[in-house]
């Protein structure tokens, strides 16, 4: 666009644009009326800003104050502004994750999806419905899934999150049974997919197990209790179960028999072992032996079986040997070596930021053992890390911008006058994110760096229009100050009108997944309008005290 605005739109204008007479003022076209029509409006605004400006610059201290409440109301309206990683957008699908007791059979996993279609399947939203029971690659025997698409938005009433919160009431009392809902976003698409945790992660970490889900537990009956929470889930669940063959190593001993001959006798007996190969024609086939239907063979039986020792005599295992029933964990989580466990859960009908809130304070009341640790991750550690490097870069941002500024006026002093246009702006921002129930997210912070190099453009008109009524001209401070905001009026309503009506479609939110780029829209119009009335008054306000002085009751003379 700048080689298009130095090279095309010159020679078009100049082949293009035509002096004319002004209009009849008589005339009854269309286009003298709205000619005259649109000039009456601008004159109108022109005049009351120039009362305006006069009166700023005769009670400077005053408007300065003014300013500076606004821009301290707006600090203050920010800390009602909740947080959050990326806006959740309607992709218009839900996912229903299944889950049932470790080692349940999959005909009855079967039998529960199809129970959870028949619930759902007369809400008018949905589309289809394509199930799955059993696992494939993460998955195990006893989870199943299902995957929900909906009608289009502009087809339904309800969001996606309102349908999924009715989806999961109905699949609650479903005995047995686990169900966890998820309305698909684009931030947590790959995550839902793999069924895993939900936005709200906390890891509990320490090397005893037991003493972490017991902790793990706690934890998540108190964030149960916070309000707009769902689809609480622990990462270590009730494992398989299985029988555990302790080895009396002292019996053992005293029989004549070695741990290493009793294990390796289970395991001939359990799993096989090799003896050899057999070779038939070049190929060699290798040979396992193991006992016919040891998979289904009673801990009893197995017990039966004799050992020899070293002396040859056959000694029965159950004589060196003991069972103990238990269960085996499914899944073991390491975070930097250290044995972790996952509490995770949903959001619904509540912001990351205050959902976080209530849960820390819910956590600050649990005592956490020695040598136990307890963290809040997932999408809110996601969150503060990508807002420390968004605020570098905002300060990045101002550091060039303000660096090309000076370069250009050959000054220090008019670029810093020019920066004061970019706090402002923060009025507007904050003031639009609350009405609209906006929240800060990446997009929202994307939008104030991409302010702070829009922002800038209407001061330094100001400024740099200033400087040449005073240098070429001659024009005494006041003068120049105030010929300068009349020359520079109607551009800069041009300009900030111009990329407010642009932006304004997407900060309406029109259409699909338009939910993740309303934010970006919204902060830059709402911040472009304040700026710019604002910079209309302070910023020439701002230069008179700079050039003439603050308390110098002579200054418009300068």
């Amino acid at each position: 666009s700048l080689a298009t605005a130095l090279t095309l739109v010159p020679m078009l204008s100049s082949r293009l644009i035509k002096v004319s007479a002004e209009p009849d003022p008589k005339s009854k076209r269309l286009t003298a009326r709205l000619y005259f029509a649109i000039g009456k409006i601008l004159s109108t605004i022109e005049l009351f800003y120039k009362k305006l400006l006069a009166a700023a610059l005769d009670n400077r201290g005053k408007t300065a104050l003014i300013a500076l409440l606004l821009l301290l109301a707006a600090f203050v309206l920010t800390r009602s502004i909740d947080s959050e990683l990326m806006p959740m957008s309607d992709e218009g699908e839900v996912r229903v994750s299944l889950d049932m007791v470790a080692g349940t059979k999959l005909e009855l996993v079967d039998q529960k999806m199809l129970e959870a279609e028949s619930r759902i399947k007369d809400m008018p939203e949905i589309t289809s419905i394509v199930a799955s029971a059993g696992g494939g690659g993460w998955g195990s025997s006893n989870t199943g899934s299902l995957r929900i698409s909906l009608l289009s938005k502009s087809d339904r009433a309800r969001s996606d999150q309102q349908i999924a919160d009715e989806i999961r009431a109905r699949l609650g009392a479903i005995p047995g049974t686990r169900v966890r809902v998820f309305a698909v976003s684009n931030n947590r698409l790959t995550r839902v997919m793999g069924g895993g945790g939900g936005r709200i992660e906390i890891q509990v970490r320490g090397h005893e197990m037991d003493e972490a889900y017991r902790l793990a537990g706690i934890i998540m009956q108190h964030v149960e209790s916070v309000d707009g929470i769902t689809d609480v889930n622990l990462s270590r669940t009730a494992g398989a179960p299985e029988d555990l063959v302790i080895i009396d190593r002292v019996k053992a001993a005293e029989l004549g028999m070695s741990v290493q001959q009793i294990s390796a006798t289970l395991e001939t007996v359990l799993s096989g072992r090799s003896a050899g190969d057999y070779l038939d024609h070049g190929k060699e086939y290798p040979i396992m032996v193991q006992v016919k239907d040891a998979d289904q063979m009673p801990i009893k039986e197995l017990l039966d079986l004799s050992v020899s020792n070293s002396d040859g005599v056959p000694i029965v295992l159950r004589n060196v040997v003991s069972t103990q029933s238990g269960e085996s964990s499914t899944v073991i989580e390491r975070v930097n070596q250290e044995r972790m466990i996952d509490v995770s859960a949903n959001i619904s009908g509540r912001n990351l930021s205050a959902v976080i809130g209530d849960i820390q304070n819910r956590l600050d009341e649990i005592p956490v053992p020695i040598g136990f640790s307890v963290e809040i991750v997932g999408d809110y550690k996601e969150q503060q890390e990508s807002f420390r490097e968004l605020f570098i870069g905002i300060i990045l941002a101002l550091v060039l911008i303000y660096m090309v500024m000076a370069s250009q006026f050959e000054s220090i002093r008019d670029p810093f006058i020019v920066m004061f246009s970019v706090p402002f702006a923060l009025i507007g921002v904050s003031l639009i994110l609350f009405i609209t129930g906006t929240t800060f997210n990446i997009q929202t912070y994307i939008g104030i760096i991409m302010l702070a190099g829009i922002v800038v453009n209407n001061a330094i008109l100001l400024v740099n229009t200033t400087n040449q009524l005073r240098e070429h001209d001659n024009m005494k401070l006041r003068e120049a100050i105030e010929e300068a905001g009349r020359r520079r009026l109607r551009p800069i309503l041009m300009t900030a009108l111009s990329t407010v009506l642009g932006l304004l479609p997407m900060a309406i939110g029109m259409g699909e997944g338009s939910e993740t780029q309303a934010p970006l829209a919204r902060a830059v119009v709402g911040g472009l309008l304040s700026s710019t009335l604002i910079t209309l008054v302070v910023i020439p306000v701002l230069y008179s005290a700079f050039e003439g002085g603050l308390r110098d009751k002579s200054w418009s003379e300068k």
